[in-house]
């Protein structure tokens, strides 16, 4: 038997299947809610239930407390429905026509910019065409069954190859490989695209990206569809990492900064040492943000990386710097339940 949810802002509605999650029901039917890592370990997912209950479902205890639960809120890509539900969440348009897809792919290059990140790129099957939207992620198929996610760090008119930055993690399933096994022309498999985390083009106000470490994947690939847009709109970059090391492609902002008068580069570095000398910002990265731009009424933020960062730029932005919350969109890079990321 099934049970119907109904999003209450839009009156739409769907069916969810025995055992089925709120997300999965909703993909099913053609509608998007936001989403990241859909096993309960990012929160991008998490909405309010207005009427109804949910089983839970596994997650990170940080990223849904019994304190929220009690308050309402569940996380949709892991939460079932016991009955039927009323829920507040953002339908999100311009993902829906575009194929989720399991490709493989070959190694055509490994390069280390830092020594803790490799960017490695796939090549496609001759005359395979990858549709994506900049911003999203893929998720690797591993042998053991296993999956990893990472963004995609190209822009969508230059789908092939695919760019990936992978942070090295000891012990990691697929970072380690990387690091030590992966050659070229290996074959690996992937499934994507996925995820909510991309540039919102129907909105005409500036933005500010906030990354830190490899969360510049995907904004790389936001800014340099931008560009190829043709957009004009003010974009403000703050890369924030521990050493000047984690900045691994400052010179390519530079560049940027450079070329293009509506766009600025700010690295932060907040535990650079001595011998760093390092002569930019320090601090953390989004309180550098909140110290240039007290008021961000007016701006749309985008921020990817570390779940500290992302969470607590959300937090400050929107109770300090009256960032209105649904012009902050974000990819949190979390260890999920099933130990995605790695």
């Amino acid at each position: 038997m099934s049970l119907h949810v109904t999003i209450q802002k839009t009156g739409h509605g769907f069916d969810v299947a025995q055992g089925e999650t709120v997300l999965a029901a909703a993909q099913a039917a053609g509608i998007t809610l936001p989403y990241g890592c859909r096993n309960g370990a990012c929160g991008a997912c998490k909405g309010s239930i207005v009427e109804g209950r949910v089983d839970y479902g596994a997650h990170q205890p940080y990223t849904l407390t019994d304190f929220e639960k009690q308050a309402g809120f569940a996380l949709f890509c892991c939460a079932r429905p016991l009955t039927d539900l009323v829920i507040d969440a953002r339908e999100i348009s311009g993902v829906g026509d575009i194929q989720v897809r399991k490709l493989p792919c070959r190694v055509i290059s490994i390069e280390k910019p830092a020594p803790d990140v490799a960017v490695v790129k796939l090549k496609l099957p001759a005359n395979e065409k990858f549709r994506f939207l900049a911003g999203q992620y893929l998720e690797m198929l591993l042998k053991d069954g296993k999956r990893r996610a990472y963004s995609m760090a190209n822009p969508p008119h230059e789908s092939d190859p695919i760019e990936l930055h992978v942070r090295r993690m000891p012990g990691g399933a697929f970072t380690e490989p990387v690091f030590t096994t992966l050659k070229e022309k290996d074959i690996l498999r992937f499934e994507g695209p996925l995820g909510t985390f991309f540039l919102r083009e129907d909105s005409d106000k500036p933005m500010i990206f906030v990354a830190s470490g490899t969360g510049f994947a995907p904004i790389k690939a936001i800014i340099e569809h931008a560009f190829h847009a043709g957009l004009d709109r003010q974009m403000v970059l703050y890369w924030g990492g521990r050493r000047p090391a984690d900045i691994y492609r400052s010179d390519l902002c530079e560049m940027w900064q450079h070329e293009h008068a509506n766009f600025s580069f700010i690295p932060v570095v907040s535990d650079a040492l001595p011998e760093d000398r390092w002569p930019a910002r320090d601090g953390f990265v989004h309180r550098a943000v909140m110290q240039d731009f007290p008021d961000l009424s007016g701006w749309q933020v985008y921020a990817c990386g570390a779940p500290i960062v992302v969470d607590s730029a959300h937090k400050d932005f929107t109770s300090q710097c009256s960032l209105p919350d649904e012009e902050f969109f974000s990819d949190s890079f979390t260890a999920s339940v099933d130990a995605v990321q790695g």
